[in-house]
């Protein structure tokens, strides 16, 4: 994958945040906190964990930022916190991936997981792929968490940014 198909994701990932955040607004304080059975049990243990996960990635990418120690950490109990979080580490990971440039996508770096200390060296290209790739798994936790509170979740499929005017100049 080369330097526009990243920032293509990016831009995606922005935008079905955005939209899934715009349908999350809808619930009640008690839907956004209920157990329905997910991964990380609810709405907001979903929303946080991939807020969490990027701010984890995005540390180990570029050294700066807070890492939290544990991946169900709850950031922001309140919704309009959480997203208004979830923005800013979304113009973070945007303005990061468009300065990248091939050859840097190619290199390699080294990280530190979580709950074990030995050092894993790999390439930038497969690593942030795998970060923009478990946000959608997560993304589609939390359309179950819209199904299973009885709401219409919306369409996160790429294709689906493609057409709006968000993802048009990567069409």
């Amino acid at each position: 994958m080369n330097r526009q198909c990243f920032s293509m994701m990016a831009a995606y990932n922005r935008w079905a945040n955005r939209i899934l955040f715009d349908a999350a607004a809808e619930l009640s304080a008690e839907e956004f906190t209920r157990d329905v059975s997910a991964f990380f049990r609810s709405m907001m243990g979903t929303l946080n964990h991939l807020l969490v996960t990027d701010r984890i990635w995005m540390q180990r990418f570029t050294g700066e930022g807070e890492a939290p120690k544990q991946l169900d950490a709850i950031l922001h109990e309140g919704f309009e916190e959480l997203r208004a979080a979830r923005v800013a580490e979304d113009e973070r990971i945007c303005a990061w991936v468009d300065g990248l440039s091939d050859e840097r996508l190619a290199e390699s770096f080294t990280y530190r997981r979580i709950a074990d200390p030995t050092p894993i060296t790999q390439r930038l290209a497969p690593a942030l792929a795998h970060m923009f790739n478990h946000q959608t798994h997560h993304r589609g936790q939390a359309h179950m968490c819209l199904s299973v509170l009885g709401k219409n979740p919306p369409q996160l499929d790429i294709i689906y940014f493609l057409r709006s005017a968000d993802g048009a100049q990567f069409a």
